[in-house]
């Protein structure tokens, strides 16, 4: 397991199913950092200059907001991925956000978890 917050996002990043979104908190609150919302979002951002599949663009606000759209190369590319996935979005919102949202803390496996 990496001590690493920011590579723990990363991995905990790559387990949300296609599809499917997560928050910016729910993550923080799985890494028991339930106050670090914002440093999860920092963490995304930073993703650009990492190597490998990290699904950023599934990560959203609490509200099912896309707030991080602007850190796409492009104010639609966000939309379009999780639209590419048939997450429907509409007014930078994810519809039926409570079905869509995929929760850490209650999805992923304690097998998945030490991986990490």
């Amino acid at each position: 397991m990496t001590t690493n917050f920011f590579d723990r996002v990363y991995a905990i990043t790559r387990h949300i199913p296609y599809g499917r979104v997560t928050s910016y908190g729910a993550i923080a609150k799985y890494l028991g950092a339930p106050g670090s919302a914002r440093m999860v979002g920092w963490a995304l951002n930073a993703t650009k200059s990492h190597p490998g599949s990290i699904h950023a663009h599934r990560v959203v606000n609490r509200q099912g907001m896309l707030t991080g759209k602007n850190h796409f190369g492009g104010l639609e590319m966000m939309c379009e991925l999780l639209e590419s996935e048939g997450v429907k979005i509409k007014n930078d919102r994810v519809q039926d956000f409570e079905t869509l949202f995929w929760d850490p803390a209650r999805e992923l496996t304690i097998e998945e978890f030490l991986a990490l």
